[in-house]
């Protein structure tokens, strides 16, 4: 599939646009799709006709965060692309101006669950899941990721689910205020469309400075470490150690 072929884009009136992703069977993030939603996050902040944004995914599966097969026998150049990727994704999404809705029906998880991170307004469905499966893998969190799980997580579900490696339900997630709301089966984006909808009415300028002042603190904190070379660690990403435990994870 061609970067351009993975996202979707929908404009549903009022300024809401929809990228729905649809790279089969589970959305697993690549370091050109990632460059790719890069380039398109930076046109949407430009463009004065965009006032909010829907992210959710045509399979069942959110996204399952990058493809553990083909990581197994990433060259040094093309962990260095993926950590680049990763890092420039998230924290263009973290630091967008405008409103950022996620319809997340299925389950989200490492690179997938940045997405529901960085957004503003988290709709789940039933049979969602979230998760934190860097341990499991036997990666270490880029430092501008890691920025943003403790910028957006409690203390207690950042050290579960980072520590832990396994996923929570969508119920769970409630309870921990990662996602705001649980709808029935097959009307997740249907929700988000309202509350997009609804946010897209707030004053824009007014909103842009209000999530910057939420954020702020952090979002320093990344663009600091965002300076070293996109926070691409310097000695590589993984080793011998991070393929078995892909390996294993396969099984």
């Amino acid at each position: 599939m061609s970067k351009e072929g993975w996202l979707l884009r929908e404009k549903h009136g009022e300024g809401v646009i929809s990228l729905t992703m649809n790279c089969a069977p589970v959305n697993a993030l690549t370091s050109e799709n990632l460059m790719y939603l890069v380039k398109l996050i930076e046109e949407l902040e430009d463009d004065t006709s965009v006032n909010s944004i829907i992210i959710n995914s045509s399979f069942k599966v959110f996204s399952a965060g990058i493809n553990l097969k083909d990581a197994q026998i990433f060259s040094s150049d093309q962990q260095y692309a993926m950590v680049k990727g990763l890092n420039l994704t998230f924290t263009k999404l973290f630091q967008f101006p405008k409103p950022i809705v996620v319809a997340a029906e299925g389950a989200a998880i490492a690179g997938g669950f940045f997405f529901i991170l960085t957004s503003d307004y988290r709709v789940a469905g039933p049979k969602s899941m979230y998760g934190l499966a860097e341990a499991r893998v036997g990666v270490d969190f880029p430092q501008p990721l890691l920025e943003i799980a403790r910028a957006m997580l409690g203390p207690a579900e950042l050290r579960r689910l980072m520590q832990s490696g396994n996923p929570i339900k969508s119920e769970q997630a409630l309870s921990s205020g990662i996602v705001d709301e649980i709808v029935e089966e097959g009307e997740a984006f249907n929700r988000a469309l309202i509350i997009a909808k609804d946010y897209s009415n707030i004053p824009k300028k007014t909103y842009g400075r209000i999530k910057r002042q939420i954020r702020g603190v952090s979002i320093d904190k990344i663009n600091e470490l965002m300076k070293d070379d996109f926070g691409v660690p310097k000695d590589g990403w993984y080793g011998e150690e991070t393929k078995a435990a892909m390996k294993a994870m396969l099984k």
